[in-house]
């Protein structure tokens, strides 16, 4: 376990945590000796990270549910409550991405987008905040996207949910400040995850030069890596961050940063 110890005696909830952004952040929080919940739809993959974290000498729980149930978030935070002892902070990191042109995307699809994307986090929150108010304030990180900010084609569904989440990242900040809860959220641009993976298995050619490819737009020249973003999900989570509340944090390597001439 690592020396620096922001987190240690706290309670960490990582939606998504099972694989990519997620498993990151939730190995970084352990690591700075928070006990963390891995909350994610897929069992295997959420209990192989927290299997990986008490190996290494942590506590860390896995939690089945889908975020975008209300039933299922009640239960993981209770679940979490009852076996780690509280929340002081929630990752909201569960995402998807369904591609098509608004009128070949079905309603399902939508919903499937947006329940996960937007709404899993309204739901995370509802049920997280009260037990962080028990513990006298704590601190909420909501993942966007830098397409919140510029899009490509066929992502309607997953732009709009990420542009929600920004501003669903303002009011909570504003609502939730007297009780001494900050949000923020983070805006990545593209990391490689299990997500980008997949986008670039349904362009031509082989996937790795298509993120290889994807990187150079990119003015660093790479794609980001999941580690990379676990920093700045982790400072946001610390008090190292505590004048930054309501705010939109951007990490994207610079991609939105330049315009095409």
């Amino acid at each position: 376990m690592s020396s620096y110890d922001r987190f240690t005696g706290t309670v960490a909830m990582v939606t998504g945590g099972g694989m990519g952004i997620g498993a990151a952040v939730a190995r970084a929080l352990a690591r700075e000796g928070a006990s963390v919940a891995i909350v994610d739809l897929d069992e295997d993959a959420a209990g192989s990270v927290a299997k990986e974290i008490a190996g290494t000498g942590g506590r860390a729980v896995a939690v089945v549910a889908n975020v975008g149930n209300a039933g299922d978030a009640q239960k993981a935070v209770e679940r979490t409550v009852g076996e780690l002892g509280g929340v002081d902070f929630l990752v909201n990191n569960a995402g998807v991405v369904i591609y098509g042109e608004v009128p070949d995307i079905t309603e399902a699809e939508w919903d499937t987008v947006v329940d996960t994307n937007l709404k899993g986090q309204f739901l995370m929150s509802k049920y997280a905040i009260p037990e962080m108010r028990r513990r006298g304030g704590g601190a909420i990180v909501n993942f966007s996207s830098v397409q919140a900010l510029i899009s490509q084609r066929e992502v309607a569904a997953y732009a709009a949910s990420k542009g929600g989440v920004v501003s669903l990242t303002k009011t909570l900040a504003l609502d939730h400040a007297k009780d001494k809860i900050r949000v923020n959220c983070v805006l990545p641009g593209s990391v490689r995850t299990p997500m980008l993976w997949h986008a670039a298995e349904l362009a031509p050619g082989d996937p790795e030069e298509t993120i290889e490819q994807w990187g150079r737009i990119h003015p660093r020249g790479t794609v980001i890596e999941p580690e990379e973003i676990a920093s700045v999900v982790l400072f946001l989570l610390s008090s190292d961050a505590s004048a930054v509340t309501g705010a939109a944090y951007v990490a994207d390597a610079g991609l939105s940063a330049q315009n095409a001439f």
